[in-house]
């Protein structure tokens, strides 16, 4: 059998506020807002890159680490601390700063990223 062609589309990311959320990503990636229907929202980054925010009012983030960490970002950064920093201006949460490679934030409303310090 052939395969058929698949490619990702979006990375979508349920949230109660899709704008709000999407100004956070946008802020923090310096990417560009493309699309706002209110319910959907959508940030564009370099080449075909995009991550989409969706109205979900029942949104519950992991319990993390008891419920352990479903799906993640990761975001690479070339300085830890200064990264650090603005991403905690911009509205995350430091959770996990134990690894010398990363450390895990919560984002506004608790969607899990790591800042992974470049190779």
């Amino acid at each position: 059998m052939n395969a058929p062609v698949i490619a990702v589309d979006y990375t979508v990311l349920d949230c109660p506020d899709p704008a709000a959320l999407a100004r956070f990503y946008s802020t923090i990636l310096g990417w560009e807002p493309v699309r706002d229907d209110g319910d959907w929202v959508v940030v564009h980054g370099p080449g075909e890159l995009r991550l989409a925010f969706q109205k979900a009012p029942d949104f519950t983030p992991v319990d993390w680490p008891n419920d352990g960490i479903k799906i993640h970002l990761d975001f690479v950064v070339d300085e830890m601390e200064r990264a650090r920093d603005f991403v905690v201006e911009a509205g995350a949460t430091l959770i996990d700063d134990a690894h010398e490679s990363f450390w895990v934030y919560r984002d506004p409303v608790g969607h899990i990223f790591c800042l992974c310090k470049r190779d």
